[in-house]
C-alpha cells in the first residue's frame, strides 16, 4: 500500500460528508490542517458548532478515509472558530429564545437544562432571564443573592454557574420585591441585559422568555433579532392552542421557530415501570405535523426536577444518568444540528454557489 500524502488524504476527505451541511469537509472548509509524517496523519477539524452531535461519526469516517490512503494512525484535534453573530451581537454565535404560549409548562426548566447540556457538549453558553416579572433563574442556577459587578466599560459582568454565564433582573432586585414596571421600561431593561453585558464570546445565548406574547418579546425581537425560538408546551390540546399563538407571533417578528418541546408528557412510576399520562394522551406530535412545526421531543415528569431546581442544580447535573438527563442531551444535540441547518439554508439563499467557509490552511497543488 502506498504511503499517504497530504494531497491524497485531502482528496480522500472530499468523500466525507458533514451531516448537517450535506457537503464534504474540504468544500465546507472544516479541515483546518492536514499533516502527514510517514504513515501518521494529524488532522485539525472545525466543527460546524462546538455542540455538534456528529463529532464521533465524523472522526470515524475521517479515520477510515485516511486509512484507505495508507495511514496507520490518525490523530484528531477540534478547533472551535470564533462565533459569527449579527451586527448588534457579533460575539454571540446564536441567540435562541425559549418561549411558551402560557405559564406553568416548565419553560425555565427546559431553558436551564438545555443551556447546561449545550455547555457540557463543549459550547460557550450564556443564559439570559428575560422574564422580568417572574425571574426564576437565580434560584434554579444556584445563584441566589448573586450581585454581578460592573467592569471599566460600565458593562455588567455575568455571574457564572455550571460553566454558564447568567444574567437576570433577579440579581438587581430583592427576591420578594415586585417589578411593577410598564411596558416601555421592561422593553428597555431587556435590551440592556443583552447589549450592556460583557458576555464575551458565546456560541449560544439562551434567552428564557416570559410566557405569552407581550411587550418583552416584541421589544427584544425588534432590538436584538433572535436566530431562532423553541416553544414549550404540555400535552393538552388547550396548551397547543396557546403554542400556535406564540408561533404566529414569532412569525410576525420574522423569528424562525426551530420546533416544539413537549414537557411533562408522562410519569414513569418507579414502582412498576409503567408510564402514566397525567395530563391525558398527547396529541402534540400530530398537531405539529398538521401545522408543519417540528416536534423536538417529549420530556417525562421526573420527581427530582423540582427539588434539584430549588437546590440550584439542573437535572442534567443532579441526575446525569437519568432518562430525563439523556433526553435533554439528545435535545441539545438535535437543536445544535437544526440551527446549523437553518443557517446553512439561509447562506445558500444569500450566496448561491459560494462556499460556507474559507479554507485557511490548505493550498491545493498547482496544475
Amino acid at each position: 500500500m502506498p504511503m499517504p500524502t497530504q494531497d491524497s488524504v485531502m482528496a480522500a476527505l472530499t468523500t466525507v460528508i458533514e451531516p448537517d451541511l450535506q457537503i464534504d469537509l474540504v468544500s465546507a472548509g472544516l479541515v483546518r490542517s492536514c499533516t502527514v509524517t510517514g504513515d501518521t496523519v494529524a488532522i485539525v477539524l472545525a466543527p460546524t458548532t462546538p455542540a455538534s452531535p456528529h463529532k464521533a461519526a465524523i472522526e470515524a469516517a475521517v479515520r477510515a478515509a485516511a486509512q484507505a490512503e495508507g495511514a496507520s494512525e490518525t490523530t484528531f484535534a477540534w478547533r472551535n472558530d470564533a462565533p459569527k453573530g449579527n451586527e448588534k451581537t457579533p460575539h454571540i454565535g446564536c441567540l435562541l429564545g425559549v418561549g411558551a404560549g402560557k405559564g406553568g409548562v416548565g419553560k425555565s426548566t427546559v431553558a436551564t437544562n438545555l443551556a447546561t447540556a449545550l455547555a457540557q457538549a463543549g459550547a460557550r453558553v450564556g443564559l439570559l432571564d428575560a422574564d422580568i416579572y417572574g425571574p426564576s433563574l437565580p434560584i434554579m442556577m444556584g445563584l441566589r443573592g448573586a450581585q454581578p459587578a460592573v467592569n471599566a466599560e460600565r458593562k455588567i459582568i455575568p455571574a457564572v454557574a455550571h460553566g454558564i454565564k447568567v444574567v437576570s433582573i433577579g440579581f438587581m432586585v430583592q427576591e420578594d420585591m415586585a417589578v411593577a414596571w410598564r411596558g416601555p421600561m421592561v422593553g428597555r431593561a431587556v435590551t440592556q441585559l443583552i447589549e450592556d453585558v460583557a458576555w464575551g464570546e458565546l456560541d449560544y445565548l439562551i434567552v428564557d422568555l416570559p410566557p405569552g406574547t407581550g411587550d418583552i418579546i416584541l421589544s427584544l425581537c425588534q432590538a436584538v433579532p433572535l436566530d431562532g425560538a423553541v416553544v414549550v408546551s404540555t400535552p393538552q390540546d388547550v396548551a397547543f392552542a396557546d403554542v400556535l399563538r406564540a408561533v404566529r407571533m414569532f412569525s410576525m417578528l420574522k423569528v424562525e421557530v426551530v420546533g416544539l418541546v413537549e414537557n411533562m408528557s408522562y410519569f414513569r412510576c418507579p414502582d412498576n415501570g409503567k408510564d402514566y399520562a397525567i395530563f391525558g394522551p398527547s396529541n402534540s406530535e400530530r398537531h405539529c405535523n398538521a401545522h408543519k412545526l417540528a416536534f423536538l421531543g417529549a420530556l417525562p415528569i421526573e420527581l427530582q426536577v423540582s427539588p434539584s431546581a430549588d437546590a440550584g442544580l439542573p437535572i442534567v447535573i443532579a441526575e446525569p444518568k437519568s432518562d430525563l438527563a439523556q433526553r435533554y442531551r439528545a435535545l441539545a444535540g438535535s437543536l445544535a444540528s437544526r440551527l446549523v441547518q437553518m443557517r446553512a439554508a439561509a447562506t445558500r439563499k444569500a450566496e448561491v454557489g459560494k462556499g460556507f467557509f474559507t479554507v485557511d490552511e490548505y493550498v491545493p497543488p498547482q496544475a
